[in-house]
């Protein structure tokens, strides 16, 4: 494995060929960029979504290239405070060129679900999202065929039964 700081992902992220896809499992996140703007939905102040524009323009330069991202997120329903959040601001990430899936904990019926959250890019890197307080790594990357291979087997059992963005946030 090999551990990628951020610049590190963000080259990584604009060399890939045709498709980015993100699977998140957990239910909340602690960065320290999204710390005030849960603070801001939770007090119900305005946010003027700055801290967002560069994963938002990198996504756009992304598809506008005709690459795809994909992000699919497994939820525990009823949605803690983290989730409700997501769901109000998903709708830049798809403006910008996400496609983005939701899939409820609870209709997993038996489908393989990964303990953490990872990108794969083209079929051929995996890289697994650290958490920790150093803010600098980003995660593990890896090529290895058998950490790939299942890290595109979980997607692709996932995919078809996640609701999409679009339909989930009227539910």
């Amino acid at each position: 494995m090999q551990l990628l700081l951020n610049d590190e992902f963000d080259e990584l992220f604009r060399g890939f060929q045709r498709e980015a896809f993100h699977l998140e499992v957990a239910d909340a996140y602690e960065t320290p960029e999204e710390t005030e703007p849960i603070r801001r939905y939770l007090a119900g102040e305005p946010d003027d979504f700055g801290w967002q524009q560069p994963w938002l323009n990198l996504v756009r330069q992304t598809t506008a290239s005709g690459r795809s991202v994909r992000r699919l997120r497994v939820v525990t329903e009823p949605h803690v405070d983290y989730t409700r959040w997501l769901l109000s601001i998903s709708h830049l990430n798809a403006d910008a060129g996400e496609v983005i899936r939701w899939l409820p904990r609870g209709e997993l019926d038996g489908l393989p679900i990964a303990a953490d959250d990872y990108w794969i890019f083209d079929d051929r890197r995996a890289v697994f999202t650290l958490s920790g307080t150093d803010e600098e790594i980003f995660g593990a990357a890896t090529d290895d065929p058998a950490i790939v291979d299942h890290c595109v087997r979980v997607r692709d059992a996932l995919w078809p039964v996640a609701v999409p963005h679009d339909e989930y946030v009227k539910r």
